[in-house]
């Protein structure tokens, strides 16, 4: 069997409508596949163009599709690993109306239409869910956690409700007026005026029996029909449609739409034999959609100071924590919360030019860290540099003061939205850290060539970095630097290895947890440190080792070193999969106790969960040895 069409066939598996043929037809299909290899800002296909006889499978990287709306390019979606895109040749003849570019260095699957036709004829499921797909121009309608999601290229703009929706944050009143059957409706009326609600439950035992809410004051009591003397049984809407503490926006909106109803109880178990825990009403729904991502985007856009960044800020928490709620993968939450992270960084050095004035020159704002990971889902703090472009000697004072002041101006408006500093200094209003192309040329080959010579200046954190705002060439000119230079860069490499190695191990020689000996942290879990870290570095030293540029994010790093190096796939797949594992359990400790997660509570969590904790840090062990196999690691030992 040919090893490629087989691992092509082993991914493929795992997502839909894929995983409804047999292995043996998949590999059947992966034979005549195409592995396409995009850089950054590359473009598969564009508006108008004549269409392919493939669709196309994202094995690693992000894809975006965006169509042409109002003379401005509009972003409909981001297609990542295992997303389905380009399936108008299906079924459609007229050319492409949305165009399909790489977001960073990516690796899609072109599978031919004619190789895959047979299997879509003789499997109507298959055919139903390419079809479904394509008409509404939606992502998988039987999976909304994402596992694999289907875009047509049939643009069309509707009021459904986005794949978001279903994860979206959802405030309602969680200490409802509850009465007996048997209160007088004047005595209901004055309680709903009193507390200034519009509705009240009926309960029996607890139990929702009824709802009463001012249109049936107005339809019922204020024509004659009931007189106000009348029990309140007599005048309420029954049975009530119930719901459980998790309801989603869009499953709420559904349920109103469906049920022709302005309220919903919410229950302990979603039905009307269990105890009330709250409503939700129209006007609810409405507060809701200020939360959506794209929303949030546009509130962030539209801020005119701290204040105004600071609240979307809370708005991004909640979502995050609905959706880890209700068991969205990580990865997508992910990125949403980046897309709206940076629209927060953007706009706070548009704040601080709008008070400077034009910049003198140009130049790029980077996040680095977690930041230019874009793995940042709690609140932690900000690592940033700025890079400003050549210029003439006698101009360059004035110009790094103007963009001191920049960033200065923006270190503090993100502060004030909640972006502490870094507390090793790692900011551009340091002056250190903000200065022109050349001088971060210098700076990074100072790194690479004498790596460690300067312990307490350099940091790994640096080589992860991402644009928020500014010259994309300049950031493409800094990676070149750095990837033209670690060609042969054996003691950086060396260096990283070591650095890598270092790490404390998470668990003792008898597989248990090694926790924090004294100390406020005392007995507690080192999760950053012991877990994260150690796959932050392996994953960074063998992208930049591999020469794979554009991929920052730990997770899609490691995805993509199991493609370009099929002979230790196993061991790169295995530390995604823990590090996913590892930064969920790290951002619920985080979201429990309004912290950043660091220190993991162990006597907290449940046997299972220790369990599955202990299983995702055996991967490291491999990866340490896969390290010490492949780097020379002699001059920092």
């Amino acid at each position: 069997m040919n090893a490629i069409a087989e691992r092509i066939a082993d991914f493929l598996k795992k997502y839909q409508p894929f995983n409804i043929l047999s292995f043996e037809e998949l590999t059947s299909v992966a034979l005549s596949i195409r592995v396409i290899n995009l850089e950054k800002n590359k473009i598969l296909f564009q508006i108008n163009d004549v269409l392919h006889d493939s669709f196309y499978v994202v094995a690693s990287g992000v894809i975006n599709l965006s169509v042409i709306s109002d003379a401005e390019e509009t972003l409909l979606n981001k297609c990542i690993e295992g997303d389905v895109f380009g399936l108008r040749p299906f079924f459609a003849k007229n050319n492409y109306m949305m165009t399909a570019k790489a977001r960073e260095e990516s690796i899609v699957y072109a599978i031919p239409i004619a190789a895959f036709r047979p299997f879509v004829a003789q499997n109507a499921e298959v055919l139903n869910f390419l079809l479904e797909s394509f008409a509404n121009n939606t992502a998988n309608p039987n999976d909304i956690e994402n596992k694999g999601k289907f875009l047509s290229d049939n643009v069309v703009f509707s009021s459904k409700p986005s794949e978001i929706q279903y994860f979206q944050s959802l405030s309602y009143n969680k200490t409802p007026l509850k009465i007996e059957k048997s209160a007088i409706v004047s005595q209901v009326a004055q309680l709903m005026t009193d507390n200034l609600l519009d509705n009240v439950i009926i309960t029996q035992q607890n139990m929702p029996i009824g709802i009463v809410t001012d249109t049936d004051m107005r339809s019922k009591i204020a024509t004659g029909r009931y007189s106000i003397t009348s029990t309140v049984d007599k005048i309420m809407s029954s049975p009530v449609i119930t719901v459980n503490e998790n309801v989603s926006l869009a499953e709420a909106q559904l349920l109103l739409l469906k049920n022709n109803v302005s309220h919903l109880c919410v229950t302990s178990d979603g039905s009307d034999t269990s105890e009330v825990k709250g409503v939700i009403s129209e006007h609810d729904l409405v507060v809701a959609q200020a939360s959506n991502p794209g929303i949030l985007i546009k509130e962030a856009k539209r801020s005119n100071d701290a204040n105004d960044l600071r609240r979307v800020r809370v708005k991004l928490s909640e979502l995050i924590q609905t959706s880890i709620a209700k068991n969205i993968p990580l990865l997508h939450i992910t990125n949403i919360a980046s897309e709206i992270n940076f629209a927060i960084f953007k706009r706070a050095v548009e704040l601080a030019i709008l008070n400077l004035g034009s910049p003198p020159a140009r130049f790029a704002w980077l996040s680095i860290g977690s930041q230019g990971r874009k793995e940042q889902l709690l609140v932690t703090d900000q690592d940033n540099i700025l890079v400003f472009e050549d210029v003439a000697t006698e101009k360059y004072r004035d110009v790094k003061d103007y963009f001191l002041k920049l960033a200065k101006r923006t270190v503090e408006t993100l502060e004030k939205t909640g972006y502490l500093p870094c507390s090793n200094g790692h900011v551009a209003s340091n002056m250190q850290w903000c200065k022109s192309l050349t001088d971060w040329t210098k700076q990074y080959n100072n790194w690479m060539n004498t790596p460690g010579e300067k312990s307490n200046e350099i940091s790994s954190a640096f080589f992860d970095y991402e644009i928020a705002f500014g010259e994309s060439k300049i950031e493409d000119a800094l990676t070149d630097i750095i990837f033209n230079k670690t060609k042969k860069q054996t003691l950086f490499f060396d260096y990283l290895g070591n650095d890598a190695l270092k790490k404390p191990s998470p668990l003792s020689f008898f597989k248990k947890f090694n926790v924090e000996e004294e100390g406020i942290y005392k007995d507690k879990f080192d999760i950053k440190t012991r877990g994260l870290m150690p796959l932050i570095d392996g994953a960074r030293l063998f992208t930049i080792s591999q020469n794979i540029r554009g991929i920052n994010n730990t997770y899609l790093r490691f995805k993509q070193l199991a493609i370009v190096d099929p002979k230790h796939s196993e061991i790169f797949l295995d530390c995604a999969d823990a590090f996913i594992t590892l930064s969920k359990f790290r951002t619920l400790e985080g979201l429990k106790n309004d912290s950043n997660g660091q220190y993991i509570n162990l006597s907290e969590l449940s046997k299972v969960d220790k369990e599955i904790l202990k299983n995702a840090l055996a991967p490291m062990r491999e990866l340490e040895d896969l390290i010490k196999d492949t780097f020379q690691l002699t001059q920092f030992s």
